[in-house]
């Protein structure tokens, strides 16, 4: 494993849902790897915080924009790309 998989696997390990032999190797990774370590706390630390938040309230102009941007994208979807 290096800093690259980690990064792939992060979401994967943050939910616990990493095959055990993938997740030992991210662990040695993460024993060795001191930026790693940051990465994996500060992305743990980020998602306990969100999840705990109140939201917030959108200001009316915001939310008035917001509004007529999705109406217009409704009535005028983007061509898909193939």
């Amino acid at each position: 494993m290096n800093c690259q998989g980690l990064i792939v696997e992060l979401t994967e390990y943050l939910d616990g849902a990493l095959d055990s032999s993938v997740r030992m190797e991210l662990e040695q990774h993460l024993a060795k790897c001191q930026n790693c370590r940051i990465v994996v706390n500060t992305t743990r630390k980020t998602i306990e915080i969100f999840c705990n938040a109140e939201p917030a309230p959108l200001p009316e102009d915001v939310r008035g924009r917001l509004h007529d941007a999705l109406i217009k994208r409704l009535e005028h979807p983007r061509p898909s790309k193939l």
